[in-house]
């Protein structure tokens, strides 16, 4: 740690605590110290380092706002654009002609739903426009059993489903009061699971057991941590992976090479599965449109980072 005093905390919380932070990104430690400071009207580092070390209330608070639960229904445009036109329709012809029994999803860090729920939306509109009963499973974990506790129940304001199209906002969900609750039909196909990522111990959620995930989300945490971290969590969860699945991995920059077609590029996985993330220049591959053609030649790459 390059802030004195982020080391000093890391150093005293361990002791005191027991609790391990080292493995949190700096500036994202910085910006949730100054927020507690502000919070517990501390007027100096110093006071507040010694009301964590004696006050286990305020310690609680402090690792507590590192949980940061946040996330929204499509979230980034260009990704779930990608994921209906093309990423989900390929699972869908992939399985009518393999026969193989579901289309296997992982929200990764699921925080309140929406992005499980917004996976699961495309899915089975595109299952109902094709007049097809193909089942599908979406395994949504976090560690904060407060936020999976309002994804199981599925209801939000007004002000979170105001990037949610009209028709989807009508066929997914029902009014109730002010609020809307997702459509029983969606809550069948999805299922949330308290996971810790960071757990050495595991190396995938109890209700997804056997992995072989076509998708996996994990774009709402990986900027919360140290590379060291971040390249931690993509190898258990790439481990999940099917050998021709994809692994949506948001907007983390830290540890990616740039490629010469101005993608962020990383190395090439033994034994398959593709990585999406943000592209710079837009969905391209090798210089070609994002149309279904171009998507097939992307497929011959090892790893292809489209998506955010």
């Amino acid at each position: 740690m390059k802030n004195p005093d982020l080391a000093h905390i890391i150093t005293m919380i361990r002791r005191t605590h027991g609790r391990d932070l080292s493995g949190y990104d700096e500036a994202f430690l910085a910006k949730m110290l100054e927020r507690r400071m502000t919070a517990s009207d501390s007027g100096s580092t110093a006071t507040y380092l010694d009301r964590l070390a004696d006050d286990p209330a305020e310690a609680e608070d402090f690792f507590q706002s590192l949980r940061i639960g946040y996330s929204e229904f499509f979230r980034n445009p260009l990704t779930f654009a990608l994921l209906e036109q093309l990423v989900l329709p390929g699972f869908v012809e992939a399985r009518e002609k393999s026969g193989r029994a579901e289309i296997r999803i992982w929200s990764a860090g699921c925080a309140g739903g929406q992005e499980a729920w917004s996976v699961a939306i495309l899915l089975d509109e595109l299952l109902a426009m094709r007049n097809r009963s193909l089942p599908f499973r979406i395994i949504a974990t976090d560690i904060s059993e407060a936020e999976l506790a309002a994804a199981r129940q599925g209801l939000y304001d007004a002000a979170a489903v105001r990037n949610i199209r009209t028709g989807h906002l009508r066929d997914y969900f029902s009014c109730k009061g002010e609020s809307y609750v997702v459509a029983p039909r969606l809550q069948a196909h999805v299922d949330f699971s308290f996971y810790d990522l960071l757990d050495e111990q595991s190396s995938s959620p109890s209700a997804g057991v056997f992995g072989d995930f076509d998708l996996i989300l994990c774009s709402n945490l990986l900027f919360y941590y140290r590379p060291g971290v971040q390249q931690f969590i993509l190898k258990k969860v790439r481990r999940g992976l099917s050998p021709h699945g994809y692994l949506c991995r948001g907007r983390s920059k830290r540890g990616q090479r740039r490629s010469k077609r101005g993608l962020a590029a990383t190395a090439s996985w033994p034994g398959g599965g593709r990585s999406v993330a943000e592209a710079d220049g837009g969905p391209t591959c090798g210089g070609g449109s994002a149309d279904r053609k171009g998507f097939r030649d992307c497929q011959s790459i090892d790893l292809v980072d489209w998506l955010d």
